[in-house]
């Protein structure tokens, strides 16, 4: 947080398959892994591109949670499919150490094109749809302390959940 690179809006993908996307792919699921983040933007990485992965078989910080298929997608359009918000603890790469409680959409349909340019679309809910909002948010130029409602229900990891475990997403 802070660099001014993560308030940015990124370029779409207007190359598929090459080898300068499979680096950029293989930086982000390195880093990702490096610190047992559930999804990563590429512009965590400085990266100015509409590009996010994420999956997670299980994550410890959301332990009621199903699991997340891993997945590359560029150029993603959400769209929200209810009403229907919910607000749940979020982490950050970008913002490590902090946790906030975070409104989102509960049921979205996401669309876009796997590192190969093959167009895709789901139809999500719970928390595969957070973790594609949140990731989603950083093309935008927008990080989750942003969308946090009350600030009480912001803080330092290790303050608000004593005794845990928890990295960031």
């Amino acid at each position: 947080m802070g660099d001014p690179r993560l308030l940015l809006v990124s370029d779409l993908v207007t190359a598929f398959g090459t080898p300068e996307l499979q680096a950029l792919l293989q930086d982000m699921q390195d880093t990702m892994a490096a610190l047992d983040g559930a999804g990563i933007a590429a512009p965590q990485i400085g990266v100015l591109k509409r590009v996010v992965i994420f999956g997670a078989e299980y994550n410890p910080r959301y332990p009621e949670a199903d699991p997340v298929p891993f997945t590359v997608l560029c150029n993603p359009v959400i769209v929200p499919l209810s009403e229907l918000v919910e607000d749940g603890w979020e982490g950050c790469l970008s913002v490590p150490g902090l946790r906030g409680l975070v409104p989102r959409w509960r049921d979205i349909r996401y669309s876009g094109f796997d590192q190969s340019g093959a167009p895709f679309e789901r139809e999500v809910t719970g928390f595969h749809a957070r973790v594609v909002q949140h990731e989603c948010d950083h093309l935008d130029g927008i990080l989750y302390p942003r969308r946090i409602r009350d600030l009480t229900q912001f803080g330092y990891t290790d303050v608000l959940f004593p005794g845990q475990d928890l990295v960031d997403d």
